[in-house]
């Protein structure tokens, strides 16, 4: 059933929708994540699915914690974010149909340039973290369930150690988005995880410089959903599997591939063929 309907919606998706179709006639609400609108990722590409499809797609950019939540009380037709553990138990949950693997990027510690902790250069993300903690530096964090924030808290987990414990001490928590975060970050002097995507568009620097990358643990995948219709009958199922099915196809991860801030590609698509 969910590959016969793959199918039926890539053949619409290729150029089979009726002419005369109009963003205004057709519409999808996508619970996204702060760093795929932040970056300019959105953007850059559903102009394109528009183009093709003449769907308009809404966003709403929250922490991955929040878009879930959304997502599970049935405000949104499309799920897309980055906490593979979390999406597969939406999916299990029964509040989506089937999760994809779309794209990837990485994430990054960023800090002072000044780097007092002396992690520059490392390739060990929970032990740059430890050298934070054991020497007492801010270290801000977004603290609101995002994918970033899972993804922090996982490293903390591995090097034994609660970071919550000096909250409102030196680990600063912010309960904002990623870019909010950061800013925290520039006027403290704070040290932080980013996604490099977001890190890459941000302009509010100040003296914080990129400090440790290429952790295989930094690895940052990205997933996407279509919310069930079965539990949630006013979803846009059509229209959901229609930008789904883009978003997979060698048309969408084109889109994705070719979206660069300076030069550099943020975003990398692996969808299965």
């Amino acid at each position: 059933m969910m590959v016969s309907r793959f199918f039926a919606c890539a053949a619409v998706v290729l150029g089979l929708i009726p002419g005369g179709v109009t963003a205004d006639d057709r519409s999808i609400i996508v619970q996204s994540t702060t760093s795929t609108q932040n970056s300019g990722l959105f953007d850059h590409i559903l102009p394109d699915f528009s183009d093709a499809t003449g769907i308009l797609v809404k966003v709403v950019a929250v922490g991955t914690g929040q878009a879930i939540r959304n997502s599970m009380n049935g405000d949104g037709d499309v799920l897309l974010v980055h906490a593979r553990d979390a999406e597969e138990e939406f999916v299990s949950g029964g509040y989506g149909v089937e999760r994809f693997d779309l794209m990837y990027n990485d994430f990054v510690i960023v800090g002072p340039v000044s780097d007092p902790a002396g992690i520059m250069g490392m390739s060990d993300a929970g032990g740059a973290l430890m050298h934070v903690a054991r020497n007492g530096l801010a270290f801000a964090s977004r603290g609101d369930d995002s994918g970033t924030h899972t993804k922090e808290m996982a490293l903390w987990r591995d090097a034994g150690f609660d970071p919550t414990e000096h909250s409102g001490s030196w680990y600063l928590e912010t309960g904002s988005g990623m870019g909010a975060t950061l800013n925290v970050a520039a006027n403290v002097g704070a040290y932080v995880l980013t996604d490099r995507a977001t890190w890459i568009a941000f302009q509010n620097r100040g003296d914080l410089a990129l400090l440790v990358e290429g952790d295989e643990n930094l690895f940052n995948q990205y997933g996407v959903t279509v919310v069930n219709p079965e539990r949630f009958p006013h979803v846009r199922e059509e229209e959901a599997h229609l930008f789904v099915n883009w978003l997979l196809s060698p048309s969408g991860q084109a889109s994705i591939a070719s979206f660069r801030i300076d030069g550099r590609q943020l975003f990398f698509p692996n969808a299965s063929p």
